[in-house]
């Protein structure tokens, strides 16, 4: 029975959040034309609200085209791996405590492993081989320049977010991403005991999302798509959908770790039944998430891109020191205390 449960988790959250990346992209586009003053899409169905659709079926009916001197084997893998990756790590994230369901309690997480925080960095690290291979699979050298810019990119800015986090396992004293947040009961969000914690990791992951201002793998203006240059058709759709997957479940881990998760100040003191407690924390944790992605997509259309001297400068220079110098801190504040 836990087997037939855990797969039922694991379909609702991939539809879920595959239905999510479609509307974030309509979110996006419609966010993005009322700050430049435009109108954006609002034609298919009402408001636009089916605009996603047609996106999807327009990317299927398209052909795939193939660069003739490309790697093809590899050509077809890279957005494999792309989105394998970003779908796989959303697994850990809790995004309830639990529920009750026909006489079964149910944990609000598909995998409670007690080395979360190692599970989400080891993914994290692995999204940069779909870029990779990606570009060096196309036989492109704008590809091949924005695979490149990716490795060093997420090198640099992995090494800020891995210290970052260890600020957050240094108070809570636990890898296990249910523990922390259960730590953060109440008010005690980690925000506000890791400040400079939050604001390097939360750079971090716009870096890792390659989003703007960090979206130097694929600079239009210089690499005409970068990585995914050579791409069309449902392959190319499968980047887009990894890079959107990804904000989310950054955006999840974001909450999670610094913003409370699914914790609603005094909920479990409220005396309200446990299903409708169980259903408040999930839609505090996508209320969470929803306010995080909302500010990726402002930024996005408001600060513009980073040159890629200022890019490097910035994650060796600033954010990695910042990091180490708050690792320092709190090991000290918590050698005096305790």
């Amino acid at each position: 029975m836990e087997i037939l449960i855990s797969l039922i988790k694991i379909l609702v959250v991939m539809l879920v959040l595959l239905t999510c990346v479609a509307y974030l992209v309509l979110v996006e586009r419609r966010v993005s034309a009322f700050i430049q003053n435009r109108i954006g899409p609002n034609r298919v169905g009402y408001k636009g609200l089916l605009q996603p659709v047609a996106d999807v079926l327009k990317l299927f009916i398209k052909e795939d085209i193939v660069p003739k001197l490309a790697n093809k084997p590899l050509h077809r893998l890279a957005p494999i791996i792309a989105i394998v990756v970003s779908l796989s790590t959303i697994a850990v994230v809790p995004f309830g405590d639990k529920i009750n369901l026909f006489g079964y309690e149910i944990k609000l997480q598909i995998a409670s492993v007690n080395i979360g925080i190692l599970y989400v960095l080891a993914l994290t690290g692995l999204g940069v081989y779909g870029i990779a291979i990606a570009g060096w699979a196309s036989n492109n050298k704008y590809s091949l320049l924005g695979g490149l810019r990716s490795c060093a990119q997420i090198i640099s800015y992995e090494l800020s977010m891995g210290i970052s986090i260890i600020g957050v396992i240094l108070v809570t004293s636990t890898l296990q991403l249910d523990k922390i947040v259960e730590f953060q009961h109440g008010w005690r969000w980690l925000i506000l005991l890791q400040p400079i914690g939050f604001i390097t990791f939360f750079v971090a992951i716009f870096a890792e999302t390659n989003r703007l201002p960090f979206d130097l793998p694929e600079a239009e203006p210089e690499l005409v798509g970068g990585y995914h240059t050579e791409y069309t058709g449902l392959k190319f759709g499968l980047f887009f959908l990894a890079e959107y997957a990804n904000m989310i479940t950054g955006s999840a881990i974001v909450v999670t770790l610094y913003l409370g998760g699914w914790q609603f100040p005094y909920l479990q003191s409220s005396g309200l039944p446990e299903f409708w407690t169980s259903i408040i924390q999930v839609g505090t944790f996508a209320a969470k998430v929803g306010a995080v992605l909302l500010f990726m997509v402002i930024i996005r259309w408001t600060v513009p891109r980073f040159r890629y001297d200022q890019l490097m400068d910035l994650g060796w220079k600033f954010m990695l020191p910042l990091s180490i110098a708050n690792v320092i801190v709190t090991a000290f504040i918590i050698y005096l205390f305790e």
